[in-house]
């Protein structure tokens, strides 16, 4: 397996339920859309020891419907 794609992996199981949670506080049940999606990927060297890699995540958000 590819080091990084394991590392975005690993980030989705730490982190992907607070994210969820955190979408659902602000935005109310729903999911973020993967069709109408879009990634900004950035290089930040403000930081002496080592570059930062920013990686920006926008999806259109889609609220659950009720039946």
């Amino acid at each position: 397996t590819d080091p990084l794609l394991y590392r975005f992996h690993e980030i989705l199981l730490q982190f992907g339920v607070p994210m969820k949670e955190i979408i659902h506080e602000k935005f109310g049940d729903g999911i973020m859309s993967a069709v109408d999606f879009t990634v900004k990927i950035d290089k930040d060297e403000t930081i002496k020891d080592a570059p930062r890699v920013n990686i920006n995540m926008s999806g259109k958000f889609l609220p659950y419907k009720r039946w």
